[in-house]
C-alpha cells in the first residue's frame, strides 16, 4: 500500500535500494499500466523531493503527458525535440548537468535547472520516457541513471 512507503535518507545508492522493492512491492498484482506509472511517479518525488517526475507515452509522432507529479507540464513533445524527444530518438538516457545548455532544451518550468530522462523500451522500441526535473544544478549521475533504469525494467507493459 502507498502508506507504507517508508521514506528514506542516507546516500543517494541507499534511498534507490531502499525504494526499489518498494516499488515493485506497489507493482505486484496490479495490471494497470497507469496505475503503476503514478504509484512509481509519486514514490520518486515523494523520496527525493525532485521538482518534477512524469512519464510521456510514444502515441504516434509524439510523446504525451502521461502520469506525472509536480507542476503543470508540456503534454506533446515531438521526436527530438528537447531532452525526452532527444532521448526518444537515442533510445538512450540523458542527463542534462544545466537545461540551459542544453541545444533546443524546452522550458516547461522555468524552476528547472537540471534533468534526467530515461527510455522505456520494449522490443527494441521505445514506448515511453521517464522526464525527472530538479530545481539544482548537476542534480543526476550515474547513480541515478543506474536505480531509474532498473526501475523502468520492472513496469510491466
Amino acid at each position: 500500500m502507498a502508506e507504507d512507503l517508508m521514506i528514506s535518507s542516507g546516500t543517494k545508492t541507499e534511498q534507490y535500494q531502499t525504494l526499489l522493492p518498494q516499488i515493485k512491492a506497489l507493482m505486484e498484482g496490479e495490471p494497470d499500466l497507469i496505475a503503476n506509472l503514478a504509484n512509481i511517479t509519486g514514490a520518486l518525488k515523494e523520496q527525493f523531493g525532485w521538482l518534477w517526475v512524469g512519464f510521456y507515452i510514444v502515441k504516434q509522432e509524439d510523446l504525451v503527458l502521461a502520469p506525472f507529479q509536480g507542476p503543470v507540464a508540456c503534454t506533446r513533445i515531438p521526436k527530438g525535440k528537447g531532452v525526452c524527444g532527444s532521448s526518444w530518438e537515442s533510445a538512450s538516457t540523458i542527463i542534462v548537468p544545466d537545461v540551459e545548455k542544453f541545444p533546443g532544451h524546452i522550458a516547461c518550468s522555468s524552476l528547472s535547472k537540471s534533468e534526467i530522462v530515461i527510455p522505456v523500451i520494449r522490443n527494441n522500441i521505445v514506448i515511453a520516457i521517464l522526464d525527472i526535473d530538479s530545481t539544482a544544478l548537476n542534480t543526476f549521475d550515474t547513480t541515478d541513471q543506474f536505480y531509474l533504469e532498473k526501475i523502468v525494467e520492472m513496469i510491466t507493459w
